[in-house]
């Protein structure tokens, strides 16, 4: 016969529960002013991309719309997003 303890599964489970509540992701929308590089050279210097993810992060946000570009807390994204949105760019927190 096999014993589990329920309440420490349950806490662990709550634990991540938690974790991915307090998960927020960048969301970079599309405009038709600013230029792939213009985009590229902010998400390289912003949100900490090599160049290759930066322009795949790019080409997603000009075809679909928009893309996930940084995830973490909201107080991580606040300032990331505050210097985007300087640059011209359009992003939220989501």
């Amino acid at each position: 016969m096999i014993f589990t303890n329920n309440l420490e599964k349950h806490q662990v489970e709550s634990e991540k529960n938690v974790e991915t509540d307090n998960k927020k992701e960048l969301i970079l929308y599309n405009d038709n002013v600013n230029t792939f590089d213009f985009v590229i050279e902010a998400l390289i210097e912003l949100c900490d991309h090599d160049p290759i993810q930066a322009e795949q992060c790019a080409f997603i946000t000009h075809y679909k719309g928009k893309c996930p570009v940084k995830s973490g807390s909201y107080e991580e994204l606040k300032p990331v997003c505050a210097e985007m949105l300087k640059r011209g760019l359009t992003v939220e927190i989501e």
